[in-house]
């Protein structure tokens, strides 16, 4: 199996610039009516869930979308009889006055491709399925054989890429983690390198062809394999002098909250770098209910242009293709092999009493007197100049401005202090403080070499450039550069934007950190956010970069004309009677296409394989196979319980 080291060289680019927003300027595609990359808009899509034959419901479906804002709608063409009635969902569609571009998306069947390719503008196939094989067998390939495999695509995937050529027909080689072929398998592992290769290998016989009408995608439930794939795929097309437009989607996102923190961290990480030309967030939702998701993240970028200035980084220690944590020493509870902690912030009550806690994990039972700790609870909350005259659970630490601290005050309540003033007075307490600083502070070696005075301390760090990921990123790199190993909690403050922007720009400025192994701690405030939906919202962050898990995690696909039983339903069924099994993850598949490959990082595996029948997986390993639907999630709970993974549920306390 080839490492990743064996095949990297030093050049590490993977973006334009690292400090400036710019995109990475790719060349336009057209599709249809639009066009693509380029200084073009980055276009937002969805893809149907309706059955391909059902002509009228495809079309009315995809009119919802199209009337949400959708600019290229997907369809699934799993045989040749699909991808023959994609001429009447086209024809029903203009018929109706609508003329967006039309995807087929092919998995197994290339005579459906060649099919789809002569009726719609866009063919999406994954060369881990199409012509390929995946069988979850290990297999060894000498290179000779390898190669006979390779002739055996190119032969079956030559005859696509002439139809496109000649139809004006764009292509999107679409790769996804958990497709991989055996044979890439076999030779590169489950890894973001081995999704590289497996389009690289399509992507050559394009380019044999003299076809270039071409769109890449590196798609993965897990965000951080996803981010490292598409950067290790930019880094690859700069090394052989090609550009082309990027699909940016994180696969199986789930639904509600969750899919779109997970979303957001994924696909914001690589926004943020200016990489990509279009977006798809898959939901386990309604199609049309993805669009306006993917244009919230997508209209942040115009007018990031124009932003103050982030000093240049003169050397990049991070390897932007794998993770690494970086290394902080040990203070009180942060640090070293420390989880990520959150803070809360009550600064702006006008008194702090019991009940206030309630909101960040802590409820007070009067009968009982006695606390009760949720496993998502904020580990430390800001009360500023307040007064805190209540006992406080035992595990929550209270953060106070300064001029209002001293050690009378107890072992549990620790000092804020600002920048400037810790330079002159140095630390305050012997156990924890906190130094509240803004990155444009640090932009001296001597103001970074301060801190390394600081053995007692963390930092709160903060930007107030909109160009944020960029900025703290920069002091990261230079703490790390000078070997300073203060713990830093990362710290955004969101003023008028709504609840649902707080959601997905918090995951992204976060997310894009903690997936470079950056940040000991998260510290969110907003205006227009309560605290309960900020302290879930910080523990889904780092749920979603699998950095602190609290909860279970459910690996949800988004529904498309291939799935055989209703996600939504299939997906709020086992999530009410699973949501409390911390740390376990559950995949749960429409289809058989993607399922047993995503569901490699899923501890149980929930997938449709026939109308009314499910298989239930532990890891990658079928266990029981066509059991009916009706009984289905009951026999998930017994598996999950035979592998000593289930508890009861604890009722909740009076």
């Amino acid at each position: 199996m080839i490492g990743m080291s064996t095949v990297l060289e030093e050049n590490k680019s993977y973006c334009s610039s690292l400090t400036e927003y710019k995109r990475f300027k790719t060349k336009v595609v057209h599709i249809g009516n639009i066009a693509m990359g380029g200084d073009e808009p980055i276009r937002v899509q969805s893809m149907t869930t309706t059955d391909t034959m059902d002509t009228e419901a495809s079309v009315q479906q995809s009119i919802r979308m199209i009337d949400a804002g959708c600019e290229l709608v997907r369809i699934t063409a799993p045989s040749k009889r699909d991808a023959q009635n994609l001429e009447n969902i086209k024809s029903g569609l203009l018929e109706k006055g609508y003329e967006t571009p039309l995807v087929a998306d092919i998995h197994f069947t290339p005579n459906a491709a060649e099919i789809a390719a002569r009726i719609v503008e866009k063919v999406r196939v994954n060369p881990g399925n199409y012509a390929d094989k995946k069988k979850f067998q290990e297999l060894e390939y000498t290179d000779e054989t390898y190669k006979a495999e390779l002739d055996r695509i190119r032969e079956r995937f030559t005859p696509l890429v002439k139809i496109c050529k000649e139809e004006g027909t764009a292509m999107r080689i679409g790769t996804n983690h958990g497709s991989l072929s055996d044979r890439i398998m076999s030779r590169y592992g489950d890894t973001p390198l081995g999704m590289v290769e497996s389009a690289m290998e399509f992507l050559r016989i394009c380019r044999d062809n003299d076809y270039h009408e071409i769109v890449l995608s590196m798609k993965a439930s897990n965000p951080q394999v996803m981010v490292q794939a598409y950067r290790l795929l930019v880094n690859h097309m700069m090394a052989e002098g090609m550009n082309y437009p990027l699909h940016l989607g994180v696969t199986e996102a789930g639904e509600g909250e969750d899919g779109r923190i997970k979303s957001a961290v994924g696909i914001g990480s690589l926004l943020e770098d200016g990489l990509g030309d279009t977006v798809r967030v898959s939901l386990t939702e309604e199609p049309e209910e993805e669009i306006p998701v993917a244009r919230m993240l997508v209209d942040r970028y115009e007018k990031r242009k124009g932003h103050d200035p982030v000093q240049e980084i003169s050397h990049n220690p991070l390897d932007p293709f794998s993770y690494e944590r970086r290394k902080s020493h040990h203070v009180h509870n942060f640090g070293d092999h420390e989880v990520p902690r959150v803070v809360g912030d009550l600064s702006s009550r006008e008194e702090i009493k019991p009940s206030s806690l309630f909101g960040y994990g802590y409820n007070y039972s009067v009968p009982l007197d006695k606390w009760n700790i949720a496993d998502q609870a904020a580990d430390f909350i800001y009360v500023g100049d307040k007064n805190v005259n209540f006992q406080i659970p035992g595990t929550l630490g209270l953060i106070v401005d300064a001029d209002h601290w001293s050690d009378e005050l107890g072992d549990r309540r620790f000092p804020l202090i600002e920048f400037n003033d810790f330079i002159q007075q140095g630390e305050l307490s012997e156990k924890l403080n906190f130094i509240d600083v803004k990155a444009e502070e640090l932009d001296t070696p001597d103001s970074i070499s301060a801190l390394k005075k600081a053995k007692n301390s963390v930092l709160v760090l903060h930007t107030a450039n909109d160009h944020a990921v960029a900025s703290l990123r920069r002091v990261f790199i230079e703490l790390i550069n000078q070997d300073c190993s203060i713990p830093v909690i990362i710290a955004r403050n969101y003023g008028t934007e709504t609840s649902e922007q707080v959601q997905l720009f918090a995951s992204t400025d976060v997310g894009a950190l903690l997936l470079d192994g950056l940040g000991d701690g998260i510290w969110l405030r907003a205006q227009n956010s309560d605290p309960q939906t900020l302290k879930r919202l910080s523990f889904g962050i780092l749920q979603a970069t699998r950095t602190r898990i609290s909860k279970t995690e459910y690996i949800s696909c988004p529904s498309c004309g291939r799935t055989l039983f209703d996600l939504q339903e299939t997906t709020a069924k086992i999530r009410s009677r699973t949501d409390h099994l911390k740390g376990v993850k559950i995949g749960i598949m429409g289809c058989i296409v993607n399922g047993p490959g995503e569901m490699a990082d899923a501890d149980y595996g929930y997938v449709g394989t026939g109308p009314g029948k499910i298989t239930l997986y532990k890891e990658k390993e079928v266990v029981r196979r066509n059991v009916p639907s009706a009984d289905a999630v009951d026999a998930l709970i017994d598996l999950i319980r035979e592998h000593g993974d289930w508890v009861e549920p604890v009722a909740a306390s009076e």
